[in-house]
């Protein structure tokens, strides 16, 4: 009896491989929403309406936090705190080659009177029309 020779086999297993590839999408997919950035800012509740915006422009944001820096958020720059010369600068920068851009303004609501109104000012000064005010509604019951 003559054993025959066994040819190995020269296919490769790709189930473990699908696995890992599922277990990452998942992970992805559940920290995703979590990696969101922004400025922590206590935004005073007040019932106001929405402002109608179209989805397609990015709005520009100022934020003054709680003690008292002006943070530019707009698209996926780095939010680093500024002063208010650099900030006319670059409001008056947007605002000539995109003049239609929203600006808004939202303010920790332990923030002093006047530091929004510096604010306010500047922008005026860098050519902003209007100025919106970010806040959020009320919790209801409130």
């Amino acid at each position: 009896m003559a054993r025959q020779k066994r040819r190995p086999i020269a296919e490769m297993n790709v189930v473990p491989y699908i696995d890992v590839m599922l277990v990452l999408l998942v992970i992805f997919m559940v920290t995703a929403p979590v990696l969101t950035q922004g400025v922590r800012v206590d935004l005073p509740n007040v019932a106001s309406e929405p402002i109608k915006s179209d989805k397609n422009k990015v709005p520009l944001i100022v934020s003054i936090q709680a003690n008292g820096h002006y943070v530019i958020e707009r698209g996926r720059e780095e939010n680093k705190a500024v002063n208010l010369e650099y900030l006319q600068k670059y409001v008056a920068k947007i605002l000539k080659q995109q003049p239609d851009t929203d600006v808004l303004v939202r303010g920790d609501e332990t923030v002093a009177y006047g530091k929004v109104i510096a604010l306010m000012s500047t922008l005026q000064a860098a050519g902003a029309q209007g100025v919106g005010l970010v806040t959020e509604a009320p919790e209801p019951g409130r």
